[in-house]
């Protein structure tokens, strides 16, 4: 389990790496989903992403920083967030 200054640190280098620039970071339970992200900015988290692996969080990061320049699961996505992912944060 990582903490939530560790996760968040970790939210502010992915959005370096990808020039993608965010307002607020909240957690909050969610039902259906790991993440979220608004047109204003901000990135909703489940807190229960702290217990996950680093993969899987940084696969939930990635995905909705990058859906800050890209509205839609589409091709060009995917691409990209598998693009990065493989690429790494360190």
């Amino acid at each position: 389990m990582v903490t939530k200054e560790d996760f968040i640190e970790r939210v502010e280098k992915w959005s370096a790496k990808l020039g993608v620039e965010y307002k607020e970071i909240h957690f909050r339970q969610m039902k259906t989903k790991w993440a979220s992200c608004s047109t204003r900015g901000r990135l909703t988290f489940d807190p229960d992403i702290l217990t996950r692996n680093l993969d899987f969080q940084d696969k939930s990061i990635v995905h909705e920083l990058l859906h800050f320049r890209y509205h839609n699961h589409g091709k060009m996505f995917k691409q990209i967030l598998s693009t990065y992912l493989s690429e790494g944060i360190d």
